[in-house]
């Protein structure tokens, strides 16, 4: 059996209602019907929602959980089907969100080629910093993600890795290198965005890490560099896009790459998120559909 509209409609009743009874009499079914769509609902997830007796009725905390993201999908389905509100997804901004670079030198032409196939539908772009940037919370939705971020409820498009760099002060002895290693870095301070950052102390021999600086956004994290507080390990995408007074980007020829994909939930937030991903996928040259789960 798959679950559909009518289990979340059905779940949601009875989260409301706080008995079987009222939620059947709001739904105009019978207790026992509702009571299977509901057994049917937490077969289908594979965990228990509802705690219920003679006298009472509670959610689970994975009920409390998932009332939160049934609330919010019924919500977009209802306010997609209403009449009254018929096309207004197509004057609703797309909300694209990341979390210091997007696509990297390839965002213009991302920008520009969307502006000119569907010009009365807007594309934004949204920085926000933290580790689904934004895309967790509602606030976009897509977001382009950078390393290992896994999200529930979600689809993603894989685009092409990006390299790293090393950033390092301007006018120190790494910065007038062509190129340069892990190992270069080893003996110095590395500054790690521990928020929306791709570097972990993991990237290094157990024996040989550096000295860690942490700090909370990329702005922090430029200054720091640019300071001689430290230095730095970020994709290829930042060098493009944060050029700053005092930082140079080196290449680093043993870092492994930083895998990059189009995240959206499913289902999406806005019905113009299929066409966001294809036209992702053409600007950074990935073929196919590249969709699946993150």
């Amino acid at each position: 059996m798959s679950a559909d509209l009518r289990h979340l409609r059905a779940f949601l009743a009875i989260a409301e209602a706080g008995t079987i009874t009222r939620a059947a009499a709001r739904l105009h079914i019978g207790q026992p019907a509702l009571s299977r769509t509901l057994h049917q609902l937490e077969a289908h997830l594979g965990v228990r929602l509802v705690e219920r007796s003679t006298h009472h009725l509670a959610l689970t905390p994975a009920g409390l959980a998932f009332r939160e993201h049934a609330e919010r999908a019924v919500g977009a389905v209802d306010a997609l089907l209403d009449p009254a509100r018929a096309g207004d997804w197509l004057r609703q901004p797309l909300r694209l969100g990341h979390a210091w670079s997007a696509l990297g030198g390839r965002t213009p032409e991302l920008l520009r080629r969307r502006r000119a196939e569907h010009p009365s539908l807007p594309l934004e772009l949204v920085q926000i910093d933290t580790r689904t940037a934004g895309l967790a919370d509602g606030r976009v939705d897509a977001a382009v993600l950078r390393g290992r971020v896994r999200i529930p409820g979600t689809r993603a498009a894989r685009l092409p890795d990006e390299a790293r760099m090393a950033a390092v002060p301007e006018g120190g002895d790494l910065a007038a290198r062509a190129s340069l290693t892990l190992a270069d870095l080893a003996g110095r301070t590395v500054a790690i965005n521990d928020v929306t950052g791709t570097t972990t102390p993991s990237l290094w021999p157990v024996d040989a890490r550096p000295d860690l600086v942490r700090v909370a956004t990329t702005e922090d994290w430029l200054v720091t560099i640019a300071a001689g507080g430290a230095a730095g390990v970020t994709p290829a995408a930042t060098a493009q896009l944060h050029r700053f007074p005092g930082v140079a980007y080196v290449p680093l020829t043993d870092a492994p790459p930083v895998p990059v994909r189009l995240v959206w939930t499913d289902p999406p937030t806005h019905p113009a998120v299929p066409q966001l991903a294809t036209l992702v996928q053409e600007v950074m040259g990935t073929t196919g559909d590249g969709a699946g789960d993150p």
